[in-house]
């Protein structure tokens, strides 16, 4: 918990993260920044699905609809602050020249996602034969 906090408090001094170690090559830290980019992108669609289910569904069952959209909301906002917490955290390492940190993220988004996909099969099928 205390590794946590302190990431959190790097995530908004990023000088901090420069003092660590040594400067890696610069060709990493972009790789590094791409791939927070991208989980921010995954949150966006993410949250942009959540609202999409509630606006557009709205013949759908109040409990699937806020079910299904809080789960997509909820899965958005974990993997924004995932992706700031990853990007330090692989920073840190890149520049103390140690291994990247392994990550349960991308499984836990992952089944999440299928959870939720499934749900939605189950709410597309029920619609057509109701």
């Amino acid at each position: 918990m205390i590794d946590f906090v302190r990431n959190v408090r790097l995530w908004f001094a990023p000088e901090e993260v420069r003092r660590e170690g040594h400067t890696p090559d610069y060709r990493f830290s972009l790789a590094n920044e791409r791939t927070f980019l991208a989980w921010l992108r995954t949150a966006l669609a993410l949250i942009g699905g959540g609202f999409a289910v509630d606006q557009f569904l709205p013949d759908l069952g109040w409990t699937w609809r806020i079910g299904l959209a809080l789960a997509l909301l909820a899965a958005g906002v974990l993997c924004s602050l995932r992706a700031v917490n990853h990007w330090v955290r692989c920073e840190r390492a890149m520049r103390r020249g140690e291994d990247l940190p392994a990550s349960r993220f991308p499984a836990l988004l992952s089944i999440v996602v299928a959870v939720v996909a499934v749900a939605m099969v189950v709410v597309v099928l029920a619609g057509w034969a109701g």
